[in-house]
Order: structure tokens, then sequence, then C-alpha cells
């Protein structure tokens, strides 16, 4: 996680998405929770090949509507307070 915290902030890489990290949860100090460009999810891997791939063509048809300049699917309004 350091060589990733290094790359990120070295614009080496331009981000990250999260599922699973070394330790888990994810501490409280770790830089990541502080980055714009990380996405960390509570460790939500697909445990079927259907729900992966449900969730592969989730990903794929909002890269392709990111790219296109549409609307994307099922955003989360962070001031909502779900």
């Amino acid at each position: 996680e350091e060589a990733l915290v290094d790359a990120l902030q070295n614009g080496r890489i331009a981000g990250a998405g999260l599922d699973s990290t070394t330790v888990e949860p994810l501490p409280e100090e770790s830089p990541l929770w502080a980055m714009p460009n990380v996405i960390i999810t509570p460790h939500l891997g697909p445990g079927t090949d259907e729900l992966g791939k449900s969730i592969v063509d989730f990903w794929c048809d909002n890269i392709r509507r990111f790219a296109e300049n549409e609307p994307l699917l099922y955003i989360v309004d962070r001031n909502s307070e779900y």
C-alpha cells in the first residue's frame, strides 16, 4: 500500500479502486482515505461468477457513459445521508 500511495501522489497512476487492503478495515490514519483519486469499498467483491459478471457489466456501461458524456447510473448523493 505504501507503493500505491507513492504512485498516486507522484502521478505514476491516475487513480485506484480498492475492494480489499492488507489490513481490514483500512486504518483511519491511512492516507488513502484522503485521496480524491481513490475509491474504497468495504470488501464487497463478488462471491459468484454471475454476480461478478453483473458488476463488470455495470462498470463497463458506466465507463462508456462517462466517455460519451452521458449521465452515470447509481450516483451516490453524499449529502442525502442515506
